[in-house]
């Protein structure tokens, strides 16, 4: 059976993208092809080195625009795009050339707390501040809507009284990397495409 390649998009310190790295290099049928990452000073690019994965950093005329950017995912024989903390917005002929094929995490139960600027601790401050007792991870397909995609899986946690966002965002980060490497195993191990 021919691997699937993932390309991994991240913009920030890359604690997803590590999990899911190391949870792949252990896996035959699925591997991480290469990150692509629109922060040259994110974390995730530092990474990506001391795990031997290859990181393309790219702008984002040339992201929105397509200058050449389907041709770097087609070089590599990209099949899935998985986003781990990508904060651009994803343009539609990515979502055309890989309908179907695009997993996205969002830090906390959609519905609820999710579109524009919805991200990191601006979604852990609102949970805390509306005073919510739970919160959790939804991982999805991606569309051309931010947070709109088909539901894949969510996971939940309690928020107990007195806990910060910051103690909100580390509960948050314990689930997805529990749970975000399995469910991507699994959705592309069940596609039929």
């Amino acid at each position: 059976m021919i691997a699937k390649k993932i390309a991994i998009f991240a913009s920030g310190s890359g604690s997803n993208t590590q999990s899911i790295i190391e949870y792949f290099q252990q896996k035959e049928n699925i591997e991480i092809a290469l990150i692509m990452c629109n922060k040259s000073n994110a974390f995730v690019v530092q990474r990506a080195q001391k795990l031997g994965v290859k990181c393309i950093v790219f702008n984002s005329e040339t992201f929105k625009n397509n200058l050449g950017f389907l041709d770097i995912l087609s070089k590599y024989e990209v099949n899935w795009i998985v986003l781990a903390g990508f904060l651009l917005k994803i343009p539609e002929y990515i979502i055309e050339d890989f309908q179907g094929k695009i997993i996205n995490i969002h830090p906390a139960l959609l519905p609820k707390y999710g579109g524009k600027g919805m991200y990191g601790m601006n979604v852990h401050r609102s949970v805390i501040e509306n005073n919510e007792t739970e919160s959790g991870i939804s991982i999805h397909y991606v569309n051309k809507n931010y947070d709109e995609g088909k539901m894949i899986f969510q996971a939940s946690c309690a928020i107990n009284a007195g806990d910060s966002p910051e103690d909100l965002a580390n509960k948050i980060r314990l689930l997805e990397h529990q749970h975000y490497p399995k469910v991507i195993e699994e959705t592309i191990k069940n596609s039929t495409q």
